[in-house]
């Protein structure tokens, strides 16, 4: 029985196709995702278009003389009506509206005019005024870090402009003295404080996208394991594990027992690694968070829908099923998540995304549980309904496609080579060889 000759690494590297697949591959995956993970981080103020955010104009005061509105609503037309905050789309609310929009994570902040708003003002024109009249900038640390940061900071610049403007038209109508100029030249208090508290333990604001990361995490990676493990256990792939290889019997099956088979041990695991999931970041570290058995049954729904959306990528795809999934499930997903930075705040492109891609609709349900309260209108009732649509596009195409290819005659199933027959001794030889032994 004859042996192949061994090959040496420096005669193998001079093979241009050798080196073709793997290179053209690797250049795409680092240029795409450069370009999709910095493209929409890198300015998302340029970005910014019509990010929520509410005016509460609780205003009572009388108009001051020769004047038709009070101050609070002047400075609500002023805001809304301003250029400086056009990627802003405001919301006219009362404080009642606007506390359930920001408990709802509707909007990212709230500009609110108290209701002595202008008798405060109007009193800086008297002698010995010394009071400063306020407005409240209302922030939404559920949202995100950022977007709460980026909403707080325009409520803040178009507080400080109609605190500007309000100066100016007071000082040209007083005679105050040197003291109360100086006060009316910037006569109002801006002052920040959070309109809708979350937790310590929230990461502010970030705990519910690293949580919804791990949950895409344990479902993709899940996924690849058990679909190495099962084509190792049924003889479709070989099994190396430092410098030990095996290779199992050849099991005949068709690609969609297989897929099932796969689904289900998917299904399985994940009650595991969902309950592991939440020991690890509620009882050991510590996360703040609400409703716990309603986040079991979500976080696991989700890891689940996404292991399946593997499982049926990587039966219709084969060897390149792991890149495809990464890129739906991870690639794709995390700048379209609306989690570290607010879809209002990036382009285009990635708003497009965010509006089928599992990370963002997962991370609003995951947002809703832990900061809203478990309301449907914060985001868990679209984020149930993708699951839904996720889980059973997943069944369909990835059933859809190994149906067909078994149809096809398409069969995972190769033949394994049979070992090759010893070779007969010649007659004669044998005993030959015991004479000359004895």
């Amino acid at each position: 029985m004859t042996s192949a000759t061994p090959q040496r690494a420096g005669t193998l590297l001079r093979h241009a196709r050798l080196w073709l697949v793997p290179t053209v591959l690797s250049g795409l995956v680092a240029l795409v995702l450069s370009l999709l993970y910095m493209g929409g981080i890198l300015d998302p103020n340029g970005s910014l278009d019509r990010l929520p955010a509410a005016v509460v104009n609780e205003d009572q005061g009388r108009p001051p003389p020769g004047q038709r509105e009070n101050l609070g609503t002047r400075i609500t037309a002023s805001v809304t009506g301003s250029e400086a905050t056009a990627g802003i789309r405001w919301k006219v609310l009362t404080r009642a509206e606007a506390e359930d929009e920001l408990a709802s994570g509707k909007v990212f902040g709230a500009l609110v005019v108290p209701r002595d708003f202008t008798a405060s003002v109007t009193a800086l024109t008297t002698s010995g005024a010394t009071v400063r009249p306020t407005l409240t900038v209302l922030t939404n640390p559920g949202m995100g870090s950022l977007g709460s940061s980026l909403a707080a900071q325009i409520n803040q610049t178009a507080a400080r402009g109609a605190s500007q403007q309000i100066g100016e038209r007071l000082a040209a109508a007083s005679r105050a003295d040197a003291t109360t100029r100086t006060l009316l030249a910037d006569p109002v208090t801006v002052t920040t404080r959070p309109g809708h508290a979350i937790g310590r333990h929230s990461g502010l604001g970030l705990s519910a996208f690293y949580y919804t990361l791990l949950l895409v995490l344990s479902g993709f990676i899940g996924a690849n394991l058990v679909n190495a493990g099962v084509d190792t256990a049924l003889g479709y792939a070989d099994s190396e594990i430092g410098p030990w290889h095996t290779r199992h019997p050849t099991v005949p099956i068709s690609r969609t027992q297989t897929l099932l088979l796969k689904m289900v041990m998917t299904a399985g695991i994940s009650l595991l690694t969902t309950s592991l999931l939440m020991v690890a970041t509620i009882a050991i570290l510590g996360m703040d968070s609400a409703h716990e058995p309603l986040l079991w049954i979500f976080s696991w729904c989700a890891t689940v829908t996404v292991g399946l959306g593997v499982q049926a990528i990587n039966a219709a795809f084969g060897g390149i099923g792991q890149l495809v999934s990464m890129f739906v499930f991870i690639a794709l997903a995390l700048p379209s998540s609306g989690a570290t930075v607010p879809l209002e705040a990036t382009p285009d492109f990635y708003r497009f995304l965010g509006a089928f891609e599992p990370m963002r609709q997962l991370t609003d349900g995951v947002r809703a549980i832990l900061y809203f309260d478990a309301r449907t209108d914060a985001g868990l009732g679209r984020a149930w309904a993708m699951i839904a649509i996720g889980f059973a596009g997943a069944l369909v195409f990835g059933f859809a496609m190994t149906r067909y290819y078994d149809r096809k005659g398409l069969a995972r199933l190769t033949p394994q080579p049979e070992p090759e027959p010893e070779p007969e001794p010649e007659p004669g030889a044998g005993a030959g060889a015991g004479a000359g032994a004895g």
